[in-house]
């Protein structure tokens, strides 16, 4: 069993689209997204540099639209995606490309909310000087609750040993400071806010207004969500998740536990791919896996896919 899964926010890095763009429909697809949401996608993910693409408003838009084009250049019909994938999952704004592959949004919408999405959480960010960082090693029964007596948030639960912390950036100086015992390093992370906690409450009250526009589908696979690692089955329920985890936690460690309930055994992380294949590597053992990072990496992709398909 096989399942597609998409990074969040920090996986961008300069240039990272160029090599998709001489690949059949990449570039029309891009256009059409770019003139959808009234950004320039190609040259933000050609020419941008490191600080451009770290803009909320930019980088998520462009990873959304890397990952969906990326995915669809694996099948000759994206028809066959549900055929051959068991299980869709996503990090954070990933979310967003994994409710586009699994049929619950059409690709534009997916792309225009996500827009919204990222100039929501921009806005909000402004108002705070915050930002996010990885936690690498410890034990979370120890990390967590010092994270919250500095006043910092545990927004992403990684697995793997790694936890994320976020919060004002005099909180996470504190946290360099006061590591929590048995983390071996504390990583101040590419984004440009504290995501996934109270500070993005804004945030979701403009997402839920656009949201409340939209008529999603069923998913047509399974779609693992990180709210809880659960597998959700209605549309409705997939985008009100989508607004709701601006501001609260991801669980991505649960979401990994399902894949081994679920029986996975193979994971291909759509591009920019690296991220969670290097968390599936620690926590899912004997589970093969795969990151999309150019297309020099489609026939290794094919031949997962080929060997792992649902079907």
């Amino acid at each position: 069993m096989l399942v597609l899964v998409a990074p969040g926010q920090g996986a961008q890095t300069p240039g990272f689209l160029t090599p998709w763009l001489d690949l059949p429909g990449v570039r029309g697809a891009l256009e059409a997204w770019s003139d959808a949401v009234e950004l320039d996608l190609i040259r933000y993910g050609t020419e941008g540099d490191a600080e451009e693409i770290r803009d909320t408003a930019v980088a998520q838009p462009l990873l959304v639209a890397a990952g969906l084009t990326s995915a669809y250049t694996l099948f000759d019909d994206p028809a066959q995606l549900p055929l051959k994938v068991g299980a869709v999952a996503g990090h954070s704004v990933g979310e967003l490309t994994a409710a586009a592959l699994a049929g619950v949004l059409p690709d534009e919408e997916a792309v225009r909310l996500v827009r919204l999405r990222g100039l929501a959480m921009a806005e909000a960010t402004a108002a705070t000087a915050t930002g996010m960082s990885a936690l690498l090693g410890g034990d979370p029964e120890v990390t967590i609750p010092h994270l919250e007596k500095l006043g910092l948030t545990p927004a992403n639960v990684n697995g793997a040993g790694q936890i994320v912390a976020a919060g004002t950036l005099e909180e996470l100086a504190a946290l360099e400071a006061d590591k929590p015992e048995g983390v071996r390093r504390v990583v101040a992370l590419k984004v440009a806010g504290a995501f996934h906690t109270h500070h993005m409450a804004p945030a979701v009250d403009a997402l839920g207004r656009a949201a409340a526009e939209l008529s999603p589908a069923d998913p047509t696979v399974t779609y693992v969500s990180n709210k809880d690692g659960q597998a959700v089955a209605a549309g409705s329920e997939v985008l009100a998740r989508l607004v709701g985890q601006v501001a609260n936690p991801v669980r991505w460690d649960l979401c990994m536990e399902t894949f081994k309930e679920l029986g996975v055994t193979a994971l291909l992380e759509v591009c920019p791919g690296g991220t969670l294949t290097g968390l599936a590597k620690r926590a899912l053992p004997g589970v093969k896996t795969l990151a999309l990072k150019t297309p020099d990496d489609l026939d290794a992709a094919r031949e997962l896919i080929a060997e792992h398909a649902s079907a």
